[in-house]
Order: C-alpha cells, then structure tokens, then sequence
C-alpha cells in the first residue's frame, strides 16, 4: 500500500505548481544566473584575436581541448573571460576534502558544524583564486610560446600576462559566487548546473554533427541509436540502492507499548554520484590543456601531450584509476559508517543478527565497499568505453561518458529537487486548512 507522501506526490499536478510561489521564484532566479553565465561565455579575453585563436583551436580541437571546452561550455573555444570555468574551484574542492582526510586540524573543524563547514568553504575559496591565478598564467605564457595560438596575441609581453591571469581569476571568482547564489536562492546545485548548461549548449550543433557523419558511417548511426539505452542504463544504476533492515525494539511507556517497528537503511549502488569523474576530470583536464598550449616549447610538454592526449592508452588507465579513487575516496565522505551505527545506538535500533556499536560499523563497512566496487565499475564502464568509440569513430564529445552522466544525474537531481518543494508546499496546504478548519470548530 503506497504511504501517504507517495499518494500526496501522485496527486501533484500543474496547478498546484502553479500556486508553490517560492518554488517559481528559485526556477526564474536558477535560469537567470544560468542566462548571465551564458552571456558571460561570449565576452571575450582583453589582447586576443578571436578568429585566429579560432582557427588555431579548431585545428587541435580533437584532444583534450575539445573535452575541456565541453566543460567550459565554448568559453575556451572562443577564449573568453570565463574560459577556466569553474574547474579550479573543484580543484580546491578536492585538495580541501583530501585535507580533511589527512589533516586532523581540518577534520576537527569539519566536526564542528555550521561554523567549521564555513571555516572550510572560505580556504577552498582561498584556494580557488590561488589556482586560477596559477592556471591562467600557465595559459597566458602558454599562448604567448604556443606556435599555433602565438599569432593570436596581439601584444605579447608583461601587460598581456597581468591582464590575463586578472581576467581569468576574475570570471572563475564570479562563477563561483554564481554556483552558491544558485544553491541557496535557486534550485538545485549551482556548481553542477553550469556545467550541465555548458553542456547542453552545444547539443544542438552536436546533434548536427553527429548526424552529418552518420550519412558517411553507419557505426556512427548505430550509437546515436544506443545513446537511449545508454541513458536508461545510467538511470538504474544511479536509482539502484541496497536496503539494510533496521529493527527497533518495543518499550513500555506507562500502560502503553510503542516501538517494535522495522524500518530500513537505503545505500545507493553509486554512493558518490558524478563526483568522481568530474573530479578526475578536473585533474586530468588542466594540466594537459596547459601542456598543450606550451607543447612546442618543450621536449617533456611534447611527450606529456603525445602520452596523455585524450583517446591515448595512458591517458584511458589514468582516467580509469582516478574515477576509481574517488569512487571508493569519496564514499567515506558521503556515507560515515561510524557515525550512522553510532545514531542507530542512540535510538534504540539495530541491524537483525548484528551487535550495535562498532559490529554495526563493520557490517555497513562490508555492504558498502562491496557496493563501491560495483558503483566505480558501473562509473569506469560509463565513462571509459565512449571515450574508445570517441578516439576511433570521432562521435562528438557530447556523447561521451562523462557528459551523459552529467547531464542524467544533474537533470534527476534537479527534478527530485523540485518535486521536494512541491511537496512541501502541498503538506503546508493541507496544515493550513486543518488549522483553519480547527478555529471554525
């Protein structure tokens, strides 16, 4: 028998859509940031030529390039003001919640509440200014050595360089500023809805293109009709879950018996969601794309370039491990066994057949890594074999791996996001009445 929000959700229709205010509110305020990062993706950088950084871009856009400026949205394409995107923030993400695990000093703050989480927001804002100033000096001396890029500055030297790593530290700042207005005043989250927007900008012309080589290759038509099940595969595994049975026993207050029920615990086949490849991605992307830039002026950069370039077998392992790492790295964050059995302890509930306390941590240690280890193959699977068809059959990058991913799981996390505060409102309704009629009686 469906329980009472599930009936409550059934019912959910346009008009009570209609009448949730604050729900349309936070819809016009995310589509307006995201209209002003759009905007922002077509200004372009002080000191370049855009039609001759054009053609040099569109002669190495094969690479790593071409997956970074997916990312960035074609800001880095058309070498805009906002063409780091918002990757060293995630950057700095990943350093911080790395601290967390190494560090004891930052791990008490993260213990600490409301006042440590903003403690460790304001060092990784600290650290996403210092990186973006790092990368957009490695792209502005990357420009100017580059032989393709090079005739695309129009005055190289110093004041090109501090104007550069200004502009580009500047409109990663502004991105993340953006991001957190998005998650507190609008819908969803603000750091994974502009990438999903820079994806989806370019669907429509990657649409075009796939379908122009699909005339010439029939392999190209064949995954274009896989794409679907692609999508309906990532939605089960990203809505898959194991259920551990938690009982709580009876108690006896006064001549009356409460408890006894049994409830149970959702884990998630993929407990760390798309974190894990665009934390990868983020680590892989920048370090190649500034060895790119500055291939020619060096004999390591050429090899880095050569060995790691997207479609290559050393950049494919080192993808894969890293998707891994963060897959079973990330899991701990999202998911404390410890303290999970520790709340269980407190309220009186137990997993059937397991001693409370420190046994429990163990058994949900067990099922938990087990899941992992099936969640980053799911993941390792997803984003890895369209970056094989990718390098042999040059489908666009918008239908790789990592891309779909994105987009399935921002778009589910966005929607569940909105049928939440739907919800909400309809029970506000429903309290509402019952009081009023309450006053009339």
């Amino acid at each position: 028998m469906a329980s009472a929000a599930e009936q409550l959700a059934a019912n959910i229709n346009l008009s009570a859509f209609s009448k949730a205010t604050d729900l349309k509110k936070r819809i016009w305020f995310t589509l307006g940031a995201l209209i002003v990062y759009r905007l922002g993706t077509y200004i372009p950088l002080p000191g370049i030529d855009p039609i001759v950084f054009q053609q040099a871009f569109n002669a190495q856009a094969g690479g790593v390039l071409g997956m970074f400026n997916l990312f960035s949205g074609g800001a880095l394409e058309r070498m805009t003001i906002l063409a780091l995107n918002i990757m060293p923030y995630i950057s700095a993400s990943i350093i911080m919640q790395l601290m967390t695990a190494i560090s004891p000093q930052i791990e008490a703050l993260k213990k600490e509440g409301e006042a440590g989480r903003k403690k460790i927001n304001q060092y990784t804002r600290y650290g996403t200014v210092v990186l973006a100033a790092v990368q957009a000096y490695g792209i502005a001396r990357g420009l100017q050595g580059a032989q393709d890029f090079g005739a695309a500055v129009i005055n190289p030297g110093v004041f090109f360089e501090l104007t550069t790593v200004i502009t580009l530290t500047g409109g990663t700042i502004f991105l993340m500023w953006l991001g957190e207005q998005i998650t507190q005043r609008g819908i969803g989250n603000g750091i994974s809805l502009i990438i999903f927007s820079g994806i989806v900008a370019g669907l429509p012309s990657a649409l075009a293109q796939t379908f122009q080589l699909s005339q010439s290759n029939g392999f190209v038509a064949l995954i274009i009709l896989l794409v679907p099940l692609v999508i309906a595969g990532i939605v089960c595994f990203e809505r898959a879950h194991r259920k551990v049975i938690v009982q709580y026993p009876k108690r006896q207050v006064g001549n009356k018996m409460f408890g006894g029920d049994s409830s149970h615990l959702p884990i998630k086949l993929n407990v760390s969601g798309v974190i894990p490849p665009i934390f990868a991605s983020s680590l892989l992307l920048m370090p190649i794309t500034a060895a790119q830039f500055s291939a020619g002026s060096s004999e390591w950069l050429t090899w880095v370039t050569a060995n790691l370039g997207r479609g290559t077998v050393g950049y494919m392992l080192l993808f894969s491990t890293l998707i891994a790492f963060f897959a079973f790295f990330y899991k701990t964050i999202v998911f404390n066994t410890e303290e999970t059995a520790d709340n269980l302890k407190k309220n009186g509930g137990f997993v059937p057949g397991i001693r409370p306390g420190k046994n429990t941590a163990a058994h949900l240690d067990y099922i938990i890594n087990r899941l992992t280890i099936a969640g980053a193959a799911y993941l390792v699977a997803v984003c890895l074999l369209p970056e094989i068809l990718i390098s042999q059959y040059a489908v666009p990058f918008y239908f790789g791996g990592t891309s779909l991913l994105i987009v399935v799981s921002v778009t589910m996390d966005t929607v569940g996001q909105i049928h939440s505060h739907l919800v909400a409102h309809q029970y506000e309704g429903l309290i509402k009445k019952s009081k009023l009629k309450g006053r009339r009686g």
